[in-house]
Formats: C-alpha cells, sequence, structure tokens
C-alpha cells in the first residue's frame, strides 16, 4: 500500500471504531497484566468466564500471592495450559512485589524479565494500561498485515517494525485494537467477510470472498 493508502486504511477502521477497546476484561493494570497472560492461547470470552471471579478475589499482586498456585488454578482450570500459566502468574506476582513494589512497570524491558511475560504481552501492557503507541503482533493481526498488503513480514517482529514504520502517529494509538477487531471480526482465517469489507479496495488479497 502507498502511505496515502494506509492512511485512509486506518481512518476507515477508525471512523467505524474511534473508541476501541480491549475485549478483555480488566480493573487495573496489574489485572490487564494477568488477562493477557491467560489469553495466550485462549480466547478472550474465556479468559473473562474466568477471570471475573478470579479479580473479585484477588485483584492486585499481593491478593494474587495470597490465593496461592493452588487457590489460582481452581479459578482458571478452564482456561488451556492452566497450569504453566498458574505457576508465571504468582512467580510474577513475586516479581512485582520485590522488584517493583507491587506495580507493573511501564516499560518493555521491565515487562518482558516478568515470568510467563513475551514482548506480544508486554506491547499489550504497554499500549493498553500507559496509552503507548505499541502495535502487539498475534495471529489476526499478522494475517491482516500480510493479507492486506499493510505491512508484510514473515514473522511476527518482522510485521510490527513494518507496522511501526508504516503506521502514521496519528493513527497508532489505537492501530493494534483496530487491526485485531478487524481481524477477529472480519478479516477471519478461512472465508474473510470481503464484501461490505470498509477496506476492501486498499487490500490487496487476490482471493476476496464474493
Amino acid at each position: 500500500m502507498t502511505p496515502s493508502q494506509i492512511d485512509q486504511f486506518y481512518a476507515r477502521l477508525a471512523a467505524l471504531n474511534p473508541a476501541p477497546k480491549s475485549e478483555l476484561d480488566y480493573h487495573n493494570p496489574f489485572t490487564l497484566l494477568v488477562a493477557v497472560v491467560l489469553s495466550a492461547q485462549a480466547t478472550d470470552k474465556g479468559v473473562n468466564k474466568a477471570t471475573r471471579a478470579l479479580f473479585a478475589a484477588a485483584d492486585t499482586p499481593e491478593a494474587m500471592l495470597a490465593l496461592g498456585e493452588t487457590g489460582l488454578k481452581a479459578h482458571i482450570k478452564t482456561i488451556g495450559l492452566f497450569n504453566t500459566k498458574a505457576k508465571n502468574i504468582i512467580s510474577l506476582c513475586q516479581r512485582l512485589i520485590e522488584g517493583h513494589g507491587g506495580q507493573v512497570p511501564a516499560t518493555r524491558e521491565a515487562l518482558e524479565a516478568l515470568p510467563g511475560v513475551g514482548r506480544k504481552t508486554a506491547n499489550v501492557v504497554l499500549n493498553i494500561a500507559f496509552a503507548q503507541p505499541t502495535i502487539a503482533v498475534d495471529t489476526h493481526i499478522f494475517r491482516v498485515a500480510n493479507r492486506t498488503g499493510l505491512a508484510p513480514g514473515k514473522t511476527p517482529l518482522a510485521v510490527e517494525t513494518a507496522l511501526e514504520r508504516v503506521t502514521p502517529d496519528r493513527w497508532k494509538a489505537h492501530a493494534h485494537h483496530w487491526l485485531i477487531l478487524h481481524g477477529r471480526y472480519r478479516c477471519t482465517a478461512r472465508k474473510p467477510a470481503c464484501p461490505g469489507c470498509p477496506v476492501a479496495d486498499l487490500c490487496a488479497f487476490a482471493d476476496k470472498t464474493a
């Protein structure tokens, strides 16, 4: 896409959803961090179902630590990889208390040093909790960026780097959400809903659905 097409791409998504928000439920930066860790290889809907009672019982690192790994597992056992995730979250809470005064750090380096937190998770937290213009590349965004020609790349990091380079500054605050929602509900993996798509004429996808 040309720079003007890219700007128009975001402008159209923005017109349809001016203030996009995460579909994960959370109360504060800590619960957001936990929710994003839990969302790996799981749906937001499934995570929200599990965290409703969890966050009512523990919405701080101290409370989560008091709940313990066994108590945490009881809340998240419906989520994939819950054993590993419970272990990481308890360790994460210990690190937050010992190294950050119980607060979620606002730098990628500090976030990625926490158990169970990779670059994508860090980017989500930085964007949503701290309003930083990061773009977290998940499977939806990776597909949209490559399929449309917006920011092709062979790896998530390559796509992230390309998106950061081509996305106009005025769209970066919400780019992550616009792209993930577009991929989740319209530009789906198997049968993208090309008819009626607001950016169909800008999209380079050769096999558009009729």
